[in-house]
């Protein structure tokens, strides 16, 4: 069983700054590919950011030269570091990872609001 734990959101105002972490059971951040989604009122989840067990990243376009997303693997941790934030990033963002299926987080909001 995949348990993928997010923390980090909370209210900032447009412009700041935010770093997001998803801490998962087991030595899975190493080994496989992770991925932060975010889902905003009345809205499909959609992808924001990944990053390949070599190390590759990519990012939504919406979000690319903002937000950086890194990991640790001997925390197993991955991060999302979203730096001039606007109102349209404002969501509940999940971690996931695809093990033989999807697992999701519960996800931690970020509010973006002066």
């Amino acid at each position: 069983q995949v348990h993928l734990v997010e923390s980090g959101g909370g209210l900032v105002q447009p412009g700041g700054s935010l770093r997001l972490s998803c801490v998962a059971s087991g030595s899975i951040v190493s080994g496989y590919t992770m991925n932060w989604y975010r889902q905003a009122p009345g809205k499909q989840r959609l992808f924001v950011a990944t990053i390949t067990s070599r190390g590759t990243t990519n990012y939504a376009d919406s979000v690319q030269g903002r937000f950086t997303i890194s990991r640790d693997n001997p925390k197993n941790a991955v991060y999302l570091q979203m730096n001039s934030l606007k109102t349209e990033d404002a969501a509940v963002y999940y971690c996931n990872v695809f093990i033989l299926g999807n697992y999701w987080g519960k996800g931690t909001q970020v509010t973006v609001s002066s």
